[in-house]
């Protein structure tokens, strides 16, 4: 396996503003000089975590998912910086399906020739209505990407590690988590990181947000990129936006897995959504 060099952007962001959300980020990509193979960004990156997906989602129709010149604005934008950094993006949007008659907290992937991979969050964050929102995802999304299988997770998936728990019949090298985690439970966050790398005997990144949302919630960032032993590879100071810009080794993880193969001795279960 080659390397992979991960860019995670911890910004502030507009509530329910896609416009200046895309402008903050066009200006902060510019700012990125590192070739990078993927730039992750935080869950609901266009609008802040809005409960008001129907009003200021992003409409959004399978139809159209071949043909990126009809891409609404937001995906459109994370293909032009795809290209402009010649590396997939990542990152979740609140999505309105009108043929579908609902909404969805949609993590895309999408890749400079165009290409569009997704996984609806499945974990649906109760405890803020977030399921009276959005319909939830039932099927785990993992991408392969130059040589590497990468899950994608939402935030409150962080939470729940039989979800995530790695197989041999369908292995990933690395996690991505993108949040809207809160500051008050900023402790768990930096807890269960390390935990799924650990678990999981893979690279795992969580990228979050910064600043008070429109609800008045405050998120402190605490971004991360982990190595498959818990080891932190770069992070930020608490509340400072910025990039963490790190490189997983595929020659590591394979000769870690392979001196210490603890995937094999998992436990066989069958996951039902």
């Amino acid at each position: 396996m080659q390397d992979l060099r991960l860019a995670l952007l911890q910004t502030e962001l507009d509530w329910e503003d896609p416009v200046a959300n895309i402008n903050r980020i066009d200006e902060t990509m510019n700012a990125l000089e590192a070739p990078v193979d993927v730039i992750g960004l935080p869950e609901t990156w266009a609008t802040g975590f809005t409960m008001n997906p129907s009003t200021h989602g992003m409409e959004w129709s399978s139809e159209i998912e071949d043909s990126p010149e009809q891409w609404p604005e937001p995906l459109a934008a994370m293909l032009r910086w795809a290209r402009q950094h010649d590396a997939a993006v990542t990152g979740s949007l609140a999505c309105k399906l009108p043929a579908e008659s609902r909404c969805v907290n949609r993590c895309f992937f999408v890749t400079p020739e165009g290409g569009l991979l997704h996984y609806d969050k499945k974990h649906l964050f109760t405890f803020h209505n977030e399921h009276h929102a959005y319909t939830a995802g039932k099927e785990r999304t993992i991408v392969e990407w130059r040589g590497w299988r990468i899950l994608l997770q939402v935030c409150y998936d962080l939470r729940f590690p039989v979800f995530s728990r790695n197989r041999e019949e369908r292995l990933y090298d690395l996690a991505i988590y993108v949040a809207n985690w809160p500051a008050v439970r900023s402790k768990a966050w930096s807890t269960l990181l390390p935990a799924r790398a650990i678990e999981n005997l893979a690279y795992v990144a969580g990228v979050n947000r910064v600043g008070f949302d429109g609800d008045g919630i405050d998120h402190d960032g605490q971004s991360r990129l982990l190595d498959p032993y818990g080891q932190t590879m770069g992070s930020l100071e608490p509340r400072q936006p910025g990039w963490i810009v790190g490189v997983c080794s595929g020659e590591e993880l394979t000769r870690f897995r392979s001196r210490f193969p603890a995937l094999s001795d998992a436990d066989q279960f069958s996951l039902e959504a």
